[in-house]
């Protein structure tokens, strides 16, 4: 079955090219679209400070990243994880460009954008007009947010993995893969059939969505 790996970075700022470094990398693998619960988890030290609004979004401080391994300490295993299969985010082009920010210091080549696959992207496609941040879709899916206090990354890769799985069509009835862990290896079982999940906007997404359709010239649902 098809593989692909799905990841996300928590970084001190916005701009790698002024000196903002990558501070997590998180990546789940995905088999068919679903998780098998490999996952890779690294958090990263800087070398640098770690500005107070960068710390109120994910929750880590320098003090958290002393001692932790340097970028070009992990980059090996990061690779070898994701292979050469496709690479999946939510607003992709950040987390590739912070990657291959780190990549070039090294002077590594960079992942390669024909390897991207953005569900920001994806999400805008399927609701246009709506909100589409990770929250956001995690409540139209009613997707549980209970333990999302801070931007975790490898806790955003569990969550935009059921995004995902919802964004791609939900998983088919009967078919979903359960993984049991043990002995080093991963055994697919068949799952019970997954309920579906309707999609209930809230009274600002309708409004937006009814913003948004007033812009378009003659939208044919409207006729």
């Amino acid at each position: 079955m098809k593989r692909a790996v799905l990841f996300d970075t928590e970084t001190t700022g916005f701009e790698p090219l002024t000196g903002d470094r990558v501070i997590e990398i998180a990546a789940l693998e995905l088999i068919g679209d679903l998780p098998t619960g490999r996952h890779y988890h690294v958090l990263i030290d800087p070398e640098r400070d770690v500005p107070e609004e960068a710390a109120r979004v994910h929750g880590y401080t320098r003090a958290h990243l002393v001692g932790k391994p340097k970028f070009h300490e992990v980059i090996d295993g990061f690779l070898a994880f994701i292979g050469d299969d496709p690479l999946i985010a939510h607003n992709a082009p950040f987390d590739f460009r912070f990657i291959d920010a780190e990549m070039d210091r090294l002077r590594l080549p960079p992942l390669g954008a024909d390897r991207m696959i953005d569900t920001l992207e994806m999400a805008r496609l399927r609701f246009p007009g709506l909100p589409n941040s990770l929250d956001a879709l995690c409540r139209r899916f009613a997707i549980d947010l209970s333990e999302r206090t801070t931007h975790n990354a490898l806790l955003d890769c569990r969550l935009l993995a059921e995004v995902y799985v919802e964004l791609t069509g939900g998983r088919q009835r009967g078919l979903a893969l359960a993984v049991e862990e043990g002995g080093g290896a991963a055994i697919y079982t068949l799952d019970r059939a997954r309920q579906p999940r309707p999609v209930v906007p809230t009274e600002a997404e309708l409004a937006a969505h009814a913003a948004f359709v007033a812009q378009l010239k003659d939208p044919v649902w409207l006729s």
